[in-house]
């Protein structure tokens, strides 16, 4: 191995090892602020001891003199701390926690050769700053090793790429598709066999046909032969595989802890910008899940969290208000179920969703009609908040209010063959409730027959096989439906959602009709299918990078029988079917297409630079935009004109943008034109004060990104 390969392998490992640490020490510094007693916290401060020290070797070790330099730093004021454990101040955390975030970064990016652009210096300087009333003292060498793993005698570790791992857990997946084979064929041998051994009972009563009786004879026995061997072969390969299978999972198996690093971090920061205090709960850490699932979850997490700060929990004077504790909490708990299921719970103490709004968004974005909305209870109208594009938030910021959130979770938790549902509890908190499997690749599913073609439904989303009377089936507000269980449910063509032609079968104009219920998110509906074929553990093929996206469609598996059948999304069915429900109150010949012409924004911005590129933006995203270099000049645009947007920045002469929103919400003629606020002023209060003022999206300049406030636009407009 040259010496480059080997500096290459070396800073790989490098890599994945200071992760670790920045992970543990960004945790760490999360507990700390939280920690009580002086015992507690001197307890943590050691073990942050251990980890900056721990680094800092390994990074003298690669040559990474940023992460050493950090580490040196760090370390210095963490055992000043120790000596003082009682001491700390906003200050001091706010400078610890800028480091932890600085060494994620540095790990991230080690090797890429773009760590100059990052602050360093800056925050080596405040973290110095810290000493200034401590003498500096090079901190003791821990004495006690970082946290290593208990193994009993005899047990060795490894480090192995997980891309390897993967790799072979894919291919001892791939002999499922070879187990079905071999039983396939049995069973084909062991029907030979019967129907050879059924013949040779009519042909031996003729005795002309004595010298082919003794022949056929031959063949039974040598066919006997052949069945029961390919039997016990088939047999020996599928407890070989099924063993081979668990084992490779086992090894992909981690905590729901490692997807949990961030999390703690992630709620100080949001709570803290947003002026609410809130603990975090966790339960089930050390339940082991299938490392490609908690890959899949980490953000769909990220963004329940998100959504319980932002949504739920209420302020410290909101909740001083309602008699609750002053400082909010969320729980994230993991616990197993049926021993191939995980459930997740996130869930907050906060003030629930509002079901009103919820039907109030939903009616803005043409989802329901009025009168559809008015019908609606709290129950009936929970489903619609994994609505993509449905927000009940006051204002659009960076953290919240395009309505996609929810969507993303659900989208990815049926992508990997679970579900989900909500529990509301009005001014108590809500519940996001998760249902996943323990394993990716393999499932239970149910194997159905539509127009012609064969499809695999997920089992975890099938709520149970039925058999519909067709004198059952009724028709309510123009939709089929059929009562269940006391309950009327829709009810839809499963080749009709997919769009597949063909005959409708016999059954379905007399007598019994196949069916199976999904279930998602809270929402039930019917589909009749032409036939029920069968349910078996399939192995869920991804569709390729070409095809990431389809909609209806969650991968293909591959039947015993060498046919490839394509694996259904369960929440993309649902939607497609409320679509297709929906669409039957309004018959396509009634619909009239007419050009669109384009929508007018009225652009506010003192700086010519801004004022430039932002209208060039606007532009070439098909807008016509006006010009206004202050909140007085957009005024007298705005009441002279009409314009169906206004961007503006906050920052100007003469009239600010926070006055010229309120004095278009003051206007009876303007008073409902969308208003965006792009900004360089990002704290809570300048947030809050544009919601106070009625603006419709906060954006800041330090974050921006040209299609975030395209996209916004297009959401408004």
């Amino acid at each position: 191995m040259s010496d480059l390969e080997f500096q290459n392998r070396l800073l790989a490992m490098f890599t994945v090892e200071a992760g670790e640490h920045a992970a543990a020490i960004a945790a760490g510094l999360v507990s700390l602020q939280r920690a009580g007693p002086a015992d507690e916290r001197a307890g943590i401060i050691e073990i942050l001891i251990r980890e900056a020290h721990s680094l800092k070797g390994a990074a003298r070790a690669v040559g990474s003199k940023e992460i050493e330099g950090v580490c040196q730093s760090l370390e210095s004021v963490l055992a000043a701390l120790k000596r003082r454990p009682s001491s700390s101040s906003p200050q001091l955390y706010d400078v610890l926690h800028r480091a932890g975030d600085l060494l994620y970064s540095l790990a991230a990016r080690e090797g890429q050769g773009d760590a100059r652009k990052l602050p360093v210096a800056e925050v080596v300087h405040s973290l110095e700053g810290l000493l200034k009333d401590e003498p500096a003292q090079e901190s003791e060498t821990p004495q006690v090793p970082r946290r290593e793993v208990s193994l009993t005698s005899g047990q060795e570790t490894v480090r192995v790429a997980t891309s390897k791992l993967d790799s072979v857990l894919r291919q001892a997946e791939e002999l499922l598709t070879t187990r079905l084979a071999v039983g396939r064929q049995a069973a084909e041998l062991k029907e030979l066999h019967r129907q050879l051994s059924s013949w040779k009972k009519n042909w031996t009563r003729n005795p002309a046909l004595g010298t082919l009786g003794r022949a056929l004879e031959s063949i039974i026995a040598e066919t006997e032969d052949i069945a029961r061997k390919a039997e016990r072969n088939q047999q020996s390969l599928s407890a070989t595989v099924a063993r081979l299978q668990e084992d490779m999972r086992r090894v992909l198996l981690q905590p729901f802890s490692t997807i949990l690093d961030v999390i703690p971090k992630l709620i100080r920061d949001l709570s803290r910008d947003q002026g609410k205090e809130v603990d975090l709960l966790i339960r089930g850490s050390e339940i082991e899940i299938d490392k490609r699932i908690l890959e899949e979850m980490k953000d769909p997490l990220i963004h329940l969290v998100r959504n319980c700060i932002d949504h739920g929990v209420e302020t410290l004077e909101e909740r001083g208000r309602k008699g609750k504790q002053p400082r909010g909490r969320i729980l994230i708990s993991s616990s197993p179920i049926d021993g191939s299921k995980v459930e997740i719970l996130v869930e907050d103490d906060g003030a629930g969703i509002d079901c009103a709004r919820v039907r109030a968004a939903a009616l803005r974005m043409g989802i329901l009609s009025r009168e559809q909305a008015e019908k609606l209870n709290a129950e009936e109208s929970m489903p619609f908040i994994f609505h993509s594009g449905l927000s009940t938030a006051a204002m659009i910021t960076d953290v919240s209010g395009r309505g996609l959130g929810l969507a993303i979770v659900q989208e990815k938790v049926g992508k990997l063959g679970g579900r989900m549902s909500v529990e509301n509890r009005p001014g108590g908190g809500t519940v996001f409730r998760i249902v996943l499997p323990l394993a990716l690749a393999t499932l239970r599913g149910v194997i159905v027959q539509a127009g012609g073609q064969l499809y695999a439904f997920p089992a975890a989303g099938v709520e149970r096989v039925v058999q519909v009377d067709r004198d059952e089936v009724r028709t309510v507000e123009n939709r089929e439906a059929v009562r269940l269980g006391g309950q009327a449910l829709a009810l839809v063509r499963l080749r009709d959602v997919l769009e597949t032609p063909g005959p409708a079968p016999a059954a379905e104009l007399t007598g019994k009709l196949p069916a199976v219920v999904l279930h998602s998110a809270g929402r039930r509906i019917v589909f009749l299918v032409d036939q029920i074929i069968d349910e078996q553990e399939v192995l869920v093929k991804n569709l390729g990078s070409q095809l990431r996206r389809v909609r209806n469609l969650a991968g293909a598996t591959l039947l015993g029988t060498g046919k490839t059948v394509p694996v259904l999304n369960i929440p993309d069915l649902i939607l497609s079917a409320q679509r297709l429900s929906a669409s039957g109150l309004k018959p396509a010949a009634q619909v009239e297409e007419k050009p669109a012409s384009p929508k007018s924004v009225l652009l506010v911005e003192d700086s010519i630079t801004s004022r430039m590129l932002l209208k060039s933006i606007l532009e070439n995203a098909g807008y016509e935009v006006s010009l206004a270099v202050d909140g007085i000049d957009a005024i007298t645009r705005l009441r002279s004109g009409s314009y169906d947007l206004v961007v503006s920045d906050v920052q100007m002469p003469r009239m600010n943008g926070f006055d010229l929103t309120a004095k278009i919400r003051l206007d009876k003629k303007l008073g409902e034109t969308p208003v965006v606020l792009v900004t360089a002023l990002e704290s809570r209060e300048d947030r809050e004060r544009g919601i106070e003022v009625g603006a419709n999206a906060y954006i800041v300049k330090s974050s921006f990104d040209q299609s975030n406030l395209l996209e916004v636009i297009g959401r408004l407009l």
